[in-house]
């Protein structure tokens, strides 16, 4: 059996996650049910939970931040603020601010609907997790808000705290998080224009969650003792398994305790899935279609809800419109709308996205003294692929 040294070495070296970009498919599969669930029944509680399809992303997002950031601090001393915002901002706005731009020109400008107009500057300062109201089809970017909120903070919580505080820190922002979600709402709410300031769920803790998981996986004694755990061949499935017991059977509130109860389930999958790369549901994320699916995950998300509206005019102009009662028509719209999503994904990934791509900083580990004495030394590599963990 493989000892703890030598797995954390090896998770350690390890450039790329295999199986996360299928963890990344079944994230938007479940937005995508969400948003045209077929079937219904009040005895199958766990159909309408496709929205905590979010929540997981959030957990990806954490930890796959937080690891490129540790990692690259054990190699440099440091970690470069300005590179890591250059890279967010590469990677986040082309998209956001052609799907919002375009949108809110469309609704505002061309159908004339200028009561979104106070609403459109916090949009662009990521503020739109607190709007009242929404431009249609922009309500989903309460979560890119979330994401570029912590993305704001949490790097540099990283660089001023001590080591020995991040692991403390994290877990008392999750308390303070789920505490705060857990009040009654202020009457009247804290509120400055379109603006209102609450928690109605605990979105802040599962992102930080993820960041969690990273630092104890980075760290050589927190990951020794998460290992037998985490390694176990089942404990992937088993974590599925509980989670979907949760959704099934718990409160049809989830928030409070169950959300972070849900979040930590969660937490434990992604932490399974990394620690050991290989096992029957590690292989079946792997797969080629489910991988591709998630590296366009992204565009799938801003695009999904456009597509959705554009299926539903055509459907509509067919004769195909139907009520959500009409399970085969439901069927075909959830079909077709995702694979509209998917389409303007891929279409995005390689033009607009291709393109910003392209001036995303090289990160590479700086020369030793031999290497800079001796121009033919060969380069070291980052792991097998020479490649550095990227989200």
């Amino acid at each position: 059996m493989t000892s703890d040294a030598t797995s954390f070495a090896a998770y350690r070296a390890r450039s790329h996650f295999r199986c996360l970009d299928g963890l990344r498919f079944l994230c938007i599969a479940m937005v995508l049910w969400h948003h045209a669930q077929p079937v219904r029944s009040p005895a199958l509680q766990i159909l309408d939970r496709g929205f905590l399809g979010v929540d997981f992303f959030f957990v990806l997002s954490g930890f796959l931040i937080t690891t490129l950031l540790l990692r690259e601090r054990d190699r440099r001393g440091r970690f470069s603020l300005k590179n890591f915002y250059i890279r967010r901002a590469l990677r986040i706005l082309p998209v956001y601010g052609f799907v919002v731009t375009a949108l809110c020109v469309y609704y505002i400008g061309i159908k004339g609907q200028t009561q979104y107009l106070e609403a459109v500057p916090f949009y662009y300062l990521f503020l739109s997790n607190f709007l009242i109201e929404h431009v249609p089809t922009l309500s989903i970017t309460w979560s890119l808000s979330v994401e570029e909120q912590y993305y704001l903070i949490w790097p540099l919580l990283l660089m001023l705290l001590p080591s020995r505080l991040w692991g403390p820190v994290a877990l008392g922002l999750v308390a303070l998080n789920v505490g705060l979600a857990m009040m009654p709402p202020a009457d009247p709410p804290l509120a400055a224009g379109p603006l209102v300031f609450r928690l109605p769920n605990a979105t802040y803790a599962p992102i930080i969650l993820g960041s969690l998981a990273a630092i104890l996986l980075h760290r050589p004694i927190s990951y020794a003792r998460l290992r037998p755990l985490c390694a176990h061949p089942a404990t992937p499935l088993a974590g599925f398994a509980a989670l979907a017991l949760l959704l099934q059977f718990g409160p049809e509130d989830v928030r409070g305790l169950q959300n972070l109860a849900i979040h930590l389930l969660m937490t434990l999958v992604l932490m399974a899935l990394v620690v050991r790369e290989h096992g029957a549901l590690q292989d079946l994320l792997a797969r080629r279609p489910l991988i591709r699916i998630g590296q366009v995950s992204y565009g799938i998300y801003l695009y999904h809800l456009i597509a959705l509206d554009l299926t539903l005019r055509l459907g509509a102009r067919l004769g195909l419109a139907g009520d959500s009662s009409d399970t085969g028509l439901m069927w075909l719209l959830l079909g077709s709308y995702s694979l509209l999503s998917c389409a303007m994904a891929e279409l995005s990934f390689r033009t607009l996205e291709a393109f910003f791509r392209r001036f995303r900083p090289q990160d590479r580990p700086p020369k030793t003294v031999a290497e800079e004495k001796d121009p033919r030394r060969p380069k070291r590599s980052e792991g097998p692929t020479g490649k550095q963990v990227t989200r």
